[in-house]
C-alpha cells in the first residue's frame, strides 16, 4: 500500500495544495494522503500563524469530499505545558509505527520548503525514512535540489554543475535516498495571496474550496486583528469540537 503525508500550516489550505495532491494520488497510485497540520512550525516559530483548530478545520472541511484525503490530528497540541515545535521525522516515525513493512511512505513537500530540508531535523534519517516527492515550480534546477540536500548526501559540485539549466522533475536517487521531482502544476497560488486578500475582502474565494471561503467569512479569521498571533501566544484550542467534523472517518491521533 502507498500511503503519503502532506504537511504543512495550510493557514489556509487552497487550491494549490489540493491540486498537487490530486495529481500525485494519481501518478503515485496512493491509497491515502493524510493532511497533517503543524501546531508549531519549527520554521516559523516567530511568525504569526492561525490557531491550529481554525487550520485543522479549514482543511476538515477542504478534504470533506475526497474519500482518499484524511486530515491528520497527528501534530495536534497537547497540553499547553508540554507544546513543542512539529518535527516531521518524529511524525513519521510515528507513521511507520502504523504501516506494515511492506508499505510505501510518501513525503509530500513544495520546493521552496525542501530547499531549508538541511536544517530540519535529522534530515538525513528524515530522508531515508520516507520517498520524498517535492513539488517543484518554474526556476527551479535538479542542481537546485541537489543542492539543498544534507552535506552527507550532497554530490560534488561538479556532478551536479551540468544539471543547472535542467528543470527540477524526474526522479533523483542518492545512495539509499529517492527523490521524486512532480513538475509545476499550474495553480498559481500561495497562503500569502489568500490571505492578504481576505484580509482585504477582495476575492480569496477563487483560490479556496467554497467550504473553506465560507468558514474564513464566517470567522473573520484573516482580518486585523483577528486569529493570527506567533507560537508563544497561542491559546489552547477548541480542538475537541472541530475534530467531530470528520465522524466516521479515520482520526489518528
Amino acid at each position: 500500500m502507498n500511503v503519503a503525508i502532506f504537511g504543512g500550516t495550510f493557514d489556509p489550505i487552497h487550491h494549490g495544495h489540493l491540486a498537487v495532491a490530486r495529481v500525485v494520488r494519481q501518478q503515485f497510485d496512493l491509497k491515502t494522503i493524510y493532511f497533517v497540520p503543524a501546531d508549531i512550525p519549527p520554521h516559523k516559530q516567530k511568525s504569526a500563524f492561525s490557531p491550529y483548530h481554525h487550520r485543522y478545520a479549514m482543511v476538515a472541511l477542504a478534504t470533506a469530499g475526497e474519500k482518499d484525503f484524511i486530515p491528520s490530528l497527528m501534530e495536534a497540541p497537547g497540553e499547553e505545558a508540554l507544546r513543542a515545535p512539529s518535527f516531521s521525522i518524529e511524525t513519521v516515525r510515528r507513521f511507520r509505527q502504523r504501516l506494515k513493512r511492506s508499505d510505501r511512505l510518501f513525503f509530500l513537500i513544495g520546493i521552496d520548503a525542501f530547499l531549508d530540508i538541511a536544517k530540519w531535523r535529522e534530515p538525513e534519517a528524515l530522508l531515508r525514512d520516507s520517498e520524498f516527492i517535492v513539488a517543484a515550480r518554474p526556476g527551479y534546477s535538479l542542481a537546485d535540489v541537489a543542492k539543498a540536500l544534507p552535506e552527507s548526501l550532497r554530490p560534488r559540485e561538479e556532478v551536479t554543475r551540468p544539471f543547472a539549466g535542467q528543470a527540477a522533475r524526474g526522479d533523483m536517487v542518492f545512495g539509499d535516498v529517492t527523490l521524486h521531482l512532480l513538475p509545476d502544476t499550474h495553480e498559481n497560488v500561495s497562503a500569502t495571496q489568500v490571505r492578504s486578500a481576505a484580509a482585504a475582502g477582495r476575492g480569496a474565494q477563487r483560490w479556496l474550496p467554497d467550504s473553506v471561503a465560507e468558514y474564513i467569512r464566517k470567522t473573520h479569521l484573516y482580518k486585523p486583528g483577528h486569529g493570527r498571533s506567533a507560537a508563544g501566544s497561542q491559546a489552547k484550542t477548541g480542538l475537541h469540537v472541530v475534530a467531530r467534523r470528520r465522524r466516521g472517518r479515520h482520526e489518528d491521533k
